[in-house]
C-alpha cells in the first residue's frame, strides 16, 4: 500500500496550478470558496477544483425513498469520464432543417437529434440543454464523400458498429473503441448539409413560391377558387402577405379571400403588373412562365409543398386533383436534381376523378437537401423526425490524423444526448444535476471539472459538534465515489472518518474502488466505537463480459479481494450485485456463480439490484447493446419502456430467482453487523424495489 501511495505522488508531481495566471485555464469564476484549480498528467482533461467548504453534511431530500436522511460528499463530479468536443465552425443539423455553426448555438434551440424506437434509432427533434466550450488537441477526420470534421479525440460518433472514438486512449468506460479506415459513421449524410444557408428569395422565387401556394391551394365553391382555403396554415400566409406586399412595392394587409377566375388555372396570356400601392392582384402572380427557372422551380415547389404537402417519417408528399399541378412539381423536382414517383388514386367512389401523388424519393437525406434548396415556410414540413438513421458510402472514414496543435472545441448537452453534426450523427456529454447547484455546467463539468472540498474533514468535525446533531446514520458513496482516484492524492478520507467516529455519529461506504483498503486501519478503529457499514459493488465474475462491458475499471477478482480483506480485518461486509444485465447476467447459474464467490469472499449479505438506464447510461449502454448484443436491443426496448426502471414483472421474477439462492448461501440475513452492533440503517440485502440506488458500473 505505501508503494501505491508513493506512486500516485510521483504521479501527481507534474500537476499545474491554473489559478496563478500561468495556466490556460483560469479558476471557475463564480465558484465560491476556491482556493486553486489544479490540472495532472494523471487525468488528462480533467481540472481539480479545491475549494474549502462552508457545509458538509447533506440532508437528503424528505422526499427521497432512500432510508438514510445524511450524506457526506468528499468531492462534485467523477474523475474516470471523457470530454467530447467539436471545432466552432461545425455545422449542426437544426430541427427546421436549417443548419448552425456549433459555436452559434443557445440553450433552448432545437436541434435534430435520435432515439431507439423500437429497436430502430430514428431522428427526434430535441433541444439544446447547455452550451460551453474548451481547448483540446485537434483531429481531422475525413469521409470518403469529402466531408471533414476537427474534433477532440475523445469526441465519438455513430457507426454501424456502435459509438466510437475519433482516437484510441481511454475513458470512463475504460479503453475506448475508437474509429478506424473504413468504419461507417451513421447520419443523412453531407448532401444534407450542403447549401446550409437559406436560398435568396428573388423576385422570380416569390413569384414561383405564390404560383405554387395559390393554385396548391384548396377549391373554392361556384366555379372559382378562392386564396386563401381555410386549411392554408400561418406561416404560409405570412410569407405570402410579404412576398405580395413586396411585388406591389407596399405592405397592407391580405384579403380574407380573393376570387381567381376559372380560367386562371390554364396557361394564358394575363397583362404583367403594374407599379401601385397595397398588394399585387392574385391574377398577376399565378402565371405560368413561359421558361421557368431554377428559382421559379424551388418557390414553386415551397409554395404547392406549403399548400398541399406532408412529410411523415421523412419522405415528402404532394397531394393534388390538378393533373397539371401534380405535372408542374414533378416538372420542377427534375430541374433541381431530385428523383421522384407519381401515383395516381382514382378513388372509390363513382365519378370520382384521380388524385396524383408526387412522392420525394431517397430518404430524410434527400429531404434535407430539398428543405434547403426549395425552404417551405410551415414548419411542420421541415421535420425529418421519425425517419430511421442509416448510413452510406459517403460516410466511411478514410483517415483520422492528429493535426499536432489545441484548439478551440465546443460541445453541447441536448435532451436526446446526441445530434447531427456535418452530417453525422454526433454524441454529447449528458447532464448531471448534481453540478448545477455549484453553478457548474451541467454536462461536461461533471466529466471535467471534479470539486475536491479540501476542508471536509475540518467542517464535518465542527457540523457534528453542534447539539442539533442527533448522531443518525451518514451514508457515503450513493451519490460520487468516495473512493474514486483522486482520493490517492487527496486522502480525505481518513479525516472524514476520524470525524464522524469521534463524534459518535454511524456510517456506511459503498464503493467499487480498492482504494478503500488503505483506509483500513482506520475503519477497523472506529468500528470498535460506532457501528460501520462497508459495501462493495461486484456486477459479475465472467471476466470476458466484465472486459468488454467496463475495462479498465477493477476486475471483479480485485473487488472480491476487496471484500476478503474487509472481512479478515474482523469487519462485516455486505456486497451490491448491481447492475444484474437482464438476460445477460441474471441466469441462475451466473447469478449462483456470483453469489457463492461473494459468500466464499466473506460478505455477510447482499443486494441483488437490475440495471437502471437513467440519461446519460441509457444511451451508452444501448449502444453497446446494440455492438456487442444487437440481438437483445428489442427485448430492452421493451423491458425498459416505462422509463430507467426495468419492468416491474421482470423485477418480480429476478427476486424469485434470486431469494432461494440468498438463502442458500446464507446471504439473505436481514442486516450486516458490527461486533455485535447492529447496523441501524441497513437494508435487508434482498432484490431491489423500484426506488432502489445503485453504484453505475457504466
Amino acid at each position: 500500500m505505501s508503494n501505491m501511495c508513493s506512486n500516485t505522488g510521483m504521479r501527481w508531481s507534474g500537476q499545474q496550478v491554473l489559478d496563478d495566471g500561468v495556466g490556460a485555464e483560469p479558476a471557475l469564476p463564480g465558484l465560491r470558496g476556491l482556493l486553486r484549480s489544479v490540472r495532472t498528467p494523471e487525468f488528462a482533461g480533467a481540472v481539480f477544483h479545491e475549494v474549502e467548504a462552508k457545509s458538509v453534511l447533506n440532508r437528503v431530500p424528505g422526499t427521497s425513498p432512500m432510508p438514510f436522511r445524511w450524506t457526506v460528499n468528499p468531492y462534485r463530479g467523477c474523475s474516470h469520464a471523457c470530454v467530447y468536443c467539436l471545432a466552432g465552425p461545425t455545422r449542426v443539423l437544426l430541427a427546421d432543417g436549417r443548419t448552425r455553426p456549433i459555436s452559434e448555438l443557445r440553450v433552448g434551440d432545437a436541434v435534430m437529434g435520435t432515439e431507439l424506437v423500437d429497436g430502430q434509432r430514428r431522428y427526434v427533434r430535441t433541444t439544446v440543454r447547455a452550451h460551453w466550450s474548451t481547448t483540446k488537441p485537434a483531429h481531422r477526420l475525413r469521409l470518403a464523400g469529402g466531408t471533414e470534421l476537427v474534433a477532440s479525440g475523445e469526441h465519438r460518433f455513430l457507426t454501424d458498429q456502435g459509438w466510437r472514438h475519433v482516437s484510441g486512449g481511454w475513458c470512463r468506460s475504460g479503453r475506448r473503441p475508437r474509429l478506424r479506415q473504413g468504419s461507417v459513421l451513421l447520419g443523412p449524410g453531407p448532401v444534407a448539409m450542403a447549401g446550409w444557408q437559406r436560398r435568396p428569395h428573388t423576385a422570380a422565387y416569390r413569384q414561383g413560391y405564390l404560383c405554387g401556394l395559390v393554385r396548391g391551394d384548396g377549391f373554392g365553391f361556384e366555379g372559382e377558387r378562392c386564396f386563401p382555403s381555410e386549411h392554408l396554415e400561418l406561416e404560409a400566409l405570412g410569407r405570402a402577405h410579404h412576398f405580395l406586399a413586396e411585388a406591389a412595392q407596399h405592405v397592407v394587409e391580405l384579403p380574407s379571400a380573393v376570387p381567381v377566375p376559372v380560367g386562371a388555372g390554364e396557361p394564358g396570356r394575363i397583362p404583367p403588373p403594374t407599379p401601385r400601392g397595397g398588394i399585387a392582384p392574385i391574377t398577376d402572380v399565378v402565371r405560368w412562365p413561359e421558361q421557368p427557372g431554377d428559382d421559379w422551380c424551388a418557390g414553386f415547389l415551397a409554395g404547392t409543398v406549403d399548400a398541399r404537402g406532408s412529410v411523415v417519417r421523412g419522405e415528402l408528399r404532394v397531394r393534388h386533383a390538378d393533373e397539371a399541378i401534380a405535372g408542374r412539381a414533378a416538372r420542377a423536382l427534375h430541374r433541381l436534381g431530385f428523383r421522384f414517383a407519381v401515383e395516381a388514386d382514382h378513388g372509390s367512389g363513382p365519378g370520382s376523378s384521380a388524385v396524383r401523388t408526387v412522392r420525394l424519393l431517397g430518404g430524410p437525406a434527400v429531404l434535407l437537401r430539398l428543405l434547403q434548396v426549395v425552404d417551405p415556410a410551415v414548419s411542420r414540413h421541415r421535420d425529418v423526425g421519425g425517419a430511421a438513421v442509416t448510413g452510406g458510402t459517403a460516410l466511411v472514414v478514410e483517415s483520422v490524423q492528429p493535426l499536432g496543435v489545441e484548439m478551440p472545441m465546443y460541445d453541447i448537452t441536448t435532451g436526446t444526448g446526441d445530434f447531427v453534426a456535418e452530417g453525422v450523427v454526433s454524441h454529447n456529454c449528458f447532464a448531471r444535476n448534481t453540478h448545477t447547484y455549484l453553478d457548474l455546467d451541467a454536462g461536461a463539468d461533471f466529466d471535467s471539472q471534479i470539486v475536491v472540498k479540501v476542508n471536509v474533514a475540518r467542517v464535518l468535525e465542527r457540523e457534528l459538534r453542534s447539539a442539533k446533531w442527533a448522531r443518525e446514520p451518514v451514508a457515503m458513496g450513493t451519490n460520487t465515489d468516495p473512493y474514486q482516484r483522486a482520493e490517492g492524492r487527496y486522502r480525505l478520507m481518513p479525516g472524514v472518518i476520524g470525524a464522524l467516529t469521534r463524534s459518535g455519529t454511524p456510517f456506511s461506504l459503498l464503493t467499487k474502488g480498492t482504494v478503500l483498503a488503505r483506509d483500513l486501519p482506520d475503519l477497523v478503529a472506529a468500528a470498535a466505537d460506532v457501528p460501520v457499514g462497508l459495501g462493495v459493488s461486484i456486477a459479475l465474475v465472467d471476466h470476458s463480459l466484465q472486459h468488454r462491458l467496463e475495462p479498465g475499471t477493477p476486475s471483479p477478482a480485485a473487488r472480491l479481494d476487496l471484500v476478503r480483506r474487509i472481512t479478515d480485518a474482523g469487519l462485516s461486509c455486505g456486497v451490491m450485485v448491481a447492475p444484474v444485465l437482464p438476460l445477460l447476467t441474471d441466469s441462475v447459474e451466473a447469478l449462483d456463480t456470483l453469489l457463492a464467490q461473494v459468500k466464499q469472499a466473506g460478505a455477510n449479505g447482499a443486494s441483488v439490484l437490475a440495471l437502471h438506464l437513467r440519461p446519460g447510461t441509457r444511451e451508452w449502454f444501448l449502444a453497446w447493446l446494440a455492438r456487442e448484443y444487437p440481438k437483445l436491443v428489442g427485448p430492452y426496448a421493451r423491458l425498459y419502456r416505462r422509463g430507467a426502471y426495468v419492468d416491474p414483472e421482470y423485477r418480480r421474477a429476478l427476486g424469485e430467482r434470486v431469494a432461494p439462492l440468498l438463502r442458500r448461501h446464507g446471504l439473505s440475513g436481514a442486516a450486516t453487523t458490527v461486533r455485535g452492533q447492529g447496523w441501524p440503517a441497513a437494508r435487508a440485502p434482498t432484490v431491489e424495489t423500484p426506488s432502489g440506488e445503485q453504484l453505475s458500473l457504466l
